[in-house]
């Protein structure tokens, strides 16, 4: 037996000096495979050194972001944005049993745009807030809300502060794919936090946004966003602002690969025109676009699948004077070319109403031009200012109702609830979007009187109207 061990041991040795001997002498490359935490491919890669690919790559690629980091933080803001999270009526028994009115708090981010402290962010960070608060380099604000813009999910607050660190304005018009950019924000509440990526694409259409008109032309990028980093700014690499970041795209409401950003050139000019007019001065063509796709180009001929196809041209609009009719194929404006409907809608949203602007397009593949004047919502060209009401006893802010508005509810006025929280019209069940158009038989026209009729009055009500889906409505009430 021991003899027979010793055999068994001596075979041992021998096997393991034979398998020494292969990996060492005539297979060398194994022994770095084995020694490596993964395998490497067998087959051998060539790599071009030359000077010419490594100075570009040197242009291209940025050593680090440093520069970007310190030239943009200090613009960026936390939000906090306290609303109400129950509405309905509370009594003495509700305290005592844990069941009173609580306080929701959620938060975000925002951009300084300006010295004297207006900042910019998404509609959705301040939606339905009650009381809005910046902080800034640890110091807090209170701010008001200037204007929001459901079209582009911007908003616009002010704080009352001076020689603020305003962020230097780049352009989204010559950003380019695959070029670096950085997300600044306040992730997860961790205040000036910076993550890098690049341009992944632009003018992408995602289907998030509400309104009347959205405009939806983002840019995408694979630097991390997450929950919080909402109304943050994207920036390039010389802490240039080219986006106000809004959106990813995900099922777990973590980052996971893509974050959208709403174009610099467009946030800031909707931005410009809540500060200075109240609302966002619409430019329309007064025609209806869709994308190109393989199957409509094939139908109708087409070579290309870049630009738009008009499918209705509005009677009396600008489109219609110019002489565009449908299946027209636009695939240019002022000089930039028309990819898609994203692009189309964003050359337009550079543009105001009265503003004269030169189309290409396509008939029959033939090439032909054409002047067309932009209009503002109620059909005419000079700017708008939107008539508004806030009460804070009623809880709401109410405005006049657009001619486009009229025409896709089919009635002839009406006093519109754009905004609402805890108030005596949300106590009457009315939400946001609903439109008053008769109060105890009278017209409902001006923002003003109809808020102040309604602070005033006590007796029987009778409201009549549309809701926001466009089905009629008229309900009465006892008010005290």
């Amino acid at each position: 037996m021991k003899k027979y061990l010793q055999l068994t041991l001596l075979a041992f040795i021998a096997g393991i000096a034979g398998a020494y001997v292969f990996v060492v002498f005539l297979n060398p490359q194994s022994v770095q495979d084995m020694n490596s935490e993964y395998m490497y491919p067998s087959a051998s890669y060539k790599v071009n050194y030359a000077t010419e690919n490594l100075e570009r790559r040197d242009v291209n690629t940025p050593v680090s972001f440093v520069e970007a980091s310190e030239a943009s933080t200090p613009s960026v803001v936390f939000i906090k944005n306290f609303s109400g999270s129950d509405y309905r009526r509370y009594s003495i028994f509700d305290y005592f049993f844990g069941n009173g009115p609580s306080q929701r708090v959620s938060t975000g981010s925002g951009v300084i745009l300006s010295k004297d402290g207006y900042i910019i962010t998404n509609n959705h960070v301040i939606d339905r807030a009650e009381t809005i608060e910046v902080v800034h380099q640890k110091r807090t604000y209170k701010a008001e809300l200037v204007g929001t813009d459901k079209n582009t999910d911007i908003a616009v607050l002010k704080i009352e502060a001076a020689n603020l660190p305003a962020i230097r304005q780049g352009s989204s018009r010559t950003l380019r794919i695959g070029e670096w950019v950085i997300a600044v924000g306040n992730p997860f509440n961790l205040t000036s936090t910076v993550t890098a990526g690049i341009v992944s694409a632009k003018e992408r259409q995602i289907n998030i946004l509400g309104g009347d008109f959205p405009l939806e032309s983002f840019i995408q990028t694979d630097a991390p966003i997450n929950p919080g980093n909402s109304g943050g700014a994207l920036v390039n690499t010389k802490g240039e602002l080219v986006g106000i970041n809004t959106a990813i795209l995900s099922r777990t409401g973590s980052y996971t690969g893509y974050g959208f950003a709403v174009p610099v050139d467009i946030a800031v000019k909707v931005a410009n025109d809540l500060i200075k007019y109240g609302e966002v001065q619409k430019a329309l063509p007064g025609l209806d676009v869709v994308e190109i796709t393989p199957e409509l180009a094939e139908e109708m001929n087409l070579k290309t699948l870049d630009g738009v196809i008009v499918t209705n041209v509005l009677r009396g609009s600008g489109a219609e004077k110019a002489g565009i009719q449908k299946n027209d194929v636009i695939i240019q404006i002022e000089g930039y070319p028309v990819a898609g409907k994203g692009s189309f809608e964003e050359v337009l949203s550079y543009y105001y109403p009265g503003d004269e602007l030169n189309m290409v397009y396509l008939r029959k593949s033939n090439r032909n031009s054409a002047k067309l004047i932009l209009q503002n919502l109620d059909g005419g060209t000079g700017v708008l200012k939107r008539e508004y009401y806030t009460s804070n006893l009623l809880g709401a802010r109410l405005e006049a109702i657009n001619a486009i508005e009229r025409d896709r509810l089919g009635i002839d006025y009406g006093v519109k609830i754009s905004a609402i929280s805890r108030g005596y019209l949300r106590e009457l069940g009315l939400n946001s979007g609903f439109v008053l158009t008769q109060i105890n038989g009278e017209p409902a026209r001006n923002p003003e009187k109809v808020g102040k009729f309604l602070e005033d009055f006590s007796g029987r009500l009778r409201l009549e109207g549309v809701s926001p889906n466009g089905q009629p409505f008229m309900q009465s009430y006892s008010v005290r």
